[in-house]
């Protein structure tokens, strides 16, 4: 069993910024095309994120012309190039699933106030 965690330690990104769900983030993605590599940005409000060590993943939805968009990232993923916190987002729930049932503004994210 340690050699399994020391082997998830190895593998844990330490570049990740902290956010939850409720941000809006922009994920620069690696897309590899053919022998091309290019990075995709996907900027969206994480809906839900998913504790771990080597398996934690977060949820960010979008809505790109009219129809809503989600994607799941691995967070400790070599795919992923970077990530960017935008906006910090006040939600009172860890999973935010009711977005999707929710249209203009009624899908707006009050921003997080730091005093």
């Amino acid at each position: 069993m340690q050699i399994i965690d020391h082997l998830n330690r190895e593998n844990m990104r330490l570049d990740i910024p902290d956010f939850r769900s409720g941000d809006t983030v922009k994920v620069h993605a690696k897309i590899r095309e053919g022998e091309k590599e290019r990075i995709q940005v996907f900027e969206g409000v994480v809906v839900s994120k998913r504790k771990g060590q080597s398996n934690a993943t977060f949820t960010v939805r979008k809505v790109s012309y009219g129809i809503g968009v989600e994607r799941i990232f691995l967070l400790n993923s070599p795919a992923i190039d970077k990530i960017e916190v935008v906006t910090r987002g006040r939600v009172r729930r860890s999973k935010i699933y009711y977005l999707r049932d929710l249209r203009g503004k009624a899908a707006r994210i009050k921003e997080r106030r730091f005093n």
